[in-house]
């Protein structure tokens, strides 16, 4: 044979061979779906992995009031000596305040051979110094000191100065002092391994100082005071999140039942504040209390859901029902606090803290994880009495308020009514897949308070470990999870992805949707941001039945539409489909007319399935494909989805907020 004719030979055998896959035909009518109950796409906001401190909440300073609390003692850490100062924690007989009792005692070195002294504090693992950036500190002195201080940033590496500014002291030895500061960078630093450094003139002080809350913001978001850091907060901002759980999940719970989230601890100024010791390995300020939740969802117009203390922390201590009724009364305050009238005594102090217009809140949820922490005991109680005193004292108060369990049905709870429950999913994609109809046959409201795709396939699960990131086709994975939601939006509250955030210099749990450090450069998308932000940037306002002889499944797809913008709205995750073959995909909207035009979004990944978005390269593996599709003389859309890949249609596309 000629060559060139058994190379064509060869080419069409290869071309024969491949797959032939059969167009999925979808019929979809127009009304007889679901009703929605506002169905929302979200996150959890827990301090893990110094998401809030070090993280989301914008100071710079670590350790900044030398803070104490349950399993975690004072400490110098993140502080060091300029100019051979001693530096040592005190209890002074007169402290700062109650909340914070310890102080930093800084002594010029007795061989009077610098001519300044002082300290600097390296942050959460850096700073970033820009020229752009007006940067606010403040802190307190106690002691005799008629001299100036000096601010200064400076590198960690070189020691080269970005900026600085003297403030002149008013410091007396027998009370403390607040003193204010504005640090302009004359010049960007070149990286964001830098410290903030306060000296003083060794020669003009008497013997020693004593600094507490020494504080240092960049620019925050929205401009607020004691606020979110911007990028971090942008990046959620643009995920169009209409559904924030606070205050987290297992920091709600605490370590024991004299140490959860005492939501009172964390208002008023900062001075006040005492600290938390949370649950994840080191403490937090509370800094990023109640207040500045409550202002971020009104920031971004999230939907709040609100978790209270049920009596079970994480050690498995349990709360006698004859001493439960505190933390009901604490819940029902904590309730007046965020939306009672400015006459009530929560509402006051709320008034009082410069938010008289009461917040919207419609969720409370009772506990985290009850039949996790303590088990069997702890959520035997809480089926018992814990739940149900909740649940009838606050639907007493508040008719309105939908009360949450923080189980589900699937976890053995027989939840009375009218109350809801709280699904938890961290699973290999495989599970996400199976799990598709859960939800088709339950009658009672859920939502979905955390999920994420955390385990490769293969059965390890829990017993291996998590994915070093979140990977693709776990994102797909989700996507599956998220339509399985969605389709049953009557009964789904909502979906909220968790945790949110890792910082990439200390973390415990590395599946979040945002990484980041002290560098905005790093502040990274997941793969699994991307699947969220397009879900959640096109809502139904009403599901729309479909039907199609396949069924589902390599094709998981919901249909809906949105009477604000007229939109017909598919969403469609394509999950290993045969060979990996290409899968064309043809929708028909009843009433939608030949020519319609719909934008189609396609999210595809690389060819690696658990390829992932790394924050060192800035390389982002999803690829965002746009295109206007025209329905043809029948009124069909038709495109192709590549396996593993995301579509969502759209004949009336804004996206976000309609």
């Amino acid at each position: 044979m000629h060559p060139s004719n058994s190379v064509l030979l060869a080419a069409w055998l290869a071309w024969t061979s491949l797959p032939t896959v059969s167009a999925i035909d979808i019929t979809v009518k127009a009304d007889g779906g679901n009703a929605t109950n506002g169905h929302q796409y979200g996150f959890l906001h827990e301090d893990i992995n110094n998401s809030g401190d070090g993280g989301l909440y914008a100071e710079l300073i670590r350790n900044r009031a030398f803070q104490a609390s349950e399993g975690f003692p004072s400490t110098l850490d993140a502080w060091y000596s300029i100019g051979g100062a001693s530096l040592s924690l005190k209890k002074l007989e007169k402290p700062l305040s109650e909340a914070l009792s310890t102080s930093l005692n800084v002594a010029p070195s007795s061989g009077g051979y610098a001519a300044s002294a002082g300290f600097f504090n390296d942050g959460y693992w850096g700073m970033d110094v820009k020229k752009a950036n007006k940067y606010t500190g403040s802190f307190w002195v106690k002691g005799q000191y008629d001299g100036q201080f000096t601010a200064s940033f400076r590198s960690n590496i070189t020691g080269d100065i970005f900026g600085s500014t003297t403030i002149q002291s008013k410091s007396v030895p027998d009370d403390w002092t607040e003193h204010t500061y504005e640090l302009r960078p004359e010049i960007d630093a070149p990286n964001s391994n830098n410290t903030l450094a306060i000296t003083f003139d060794s020669s003009v002080v008497d013997g020693s100082l004593d600094f507490n809350l020494i504080s240092l913001f960049p620019p925050t978001f929205k401009g607020r005071k004691n606020g979110m850091r911007i990028d971090i907060a942008e990046a959620l901002a643009d995920l169009h999140p209409t559904l924030f759980r606070i205050p987290g999940g297992n920091m709600l719970e605490g370590q024991t039942n004299s140490s959860w989230w005492d939501w009172k601890d964390s208002l008023g100024p900062l001075k006040d504040r005492p600290g938390f010791g949370g649950v994840w390995n080191y403490p937090q300020t509370h800094g990023l209390g109640l207040l500045e939740y409550l202002e971020l969802s009104e920031d971004l117009d999230m939907e709040l859901v609100v978790g209270v203390y049920s009596g079970l922390s994480l050690n498995g201590d349990i709360t006698p029902e004859d001493q439960l009724q505190f933390f009901i009364d604490d819940a029902l305050d904590q309730i007046e606090f965020i939306r009672g009238p400015i006459d009530s005594k929560w509402g006051a102090r709320r008034a009082e803290l410069g938010h008289p217009k009461p917040f919207k809140l419609r969720y409370v949820e009772i506990g985290n994880e009850d039949w996790l922490a303590g088990r069997p005991t702890g959520w035997e109680t809480y089926k018992e009495y814990r739940f149900p005193m909740f649940l009838e004292a606050i639907n007493a108060a508040y008719p309105d308020i939908q009360v949450i369990a923080s189980g589900s049905i699937f976890d053995g709870h027989d939840i009375p009514k009218p109350g809801a429950g709280d699904y938890h999913l961290y699973a290999e994609p495989d599970t996400l897949i199976k799990q598709f109809g859960r939800f088709d046959n339950v009658e009672t409201p859920h939502i979905i308070g955390e999920m994420a795709a955390t385990h490769p396939n293969g059965g390890t699960s829990w017993d291996g470990p998590m994915q070093p990131w979140p990977w693709w086709s776990g994102s797909v994975a989700e996507a599956v999870g998220l339509i399985s939601y969605e389709r049953n939006q009557d009964r789904i509250i909502g979906a909220a992805y968790a945790p949110v955030l890792r910082n990439l210099n200390r973390w415990q749990w590395p599946i979040t949707i945002v990484h980041h450090a002290a560098d905005p450069a790093l502040t990274t998308k997941s793969t699994s941001w991307f699947i969220w932000e397009l879900f959640a940037g096109h809502v139904f306002t009403e599901t729309l039945p479909a039907t199609s002889e396949d069924g589902f499944g390599p094709l998981y797809y919901v249909t809906g539409k949105n009477d604000i913008t007229g939109g017909h709205i598919f969403k469609g995750a394509l999950f290993n489909s045969t060979d990996n073959a290409d899968v064309p995909v043809r929708i028909t909207f009843e009433g939608v007319q030949a020519g319609t035009q719909a934008e189609l979004t396609l999210l595809s990944g690389p060819e690696n399935p658990y390829g992932y978005n790394d924050p060192w390269t800035g390389i982002n593996v999803v690829e965002t494909t746009k295109s206007t599709l025209i329905a043809d003389a029948e009124g069909v859309f038709s495109f192709e989805m590549p396996n593993l890949s995301v579509a969502l249609l759209d004949t009336a596309p804004k996206y976000g907020r309609y």
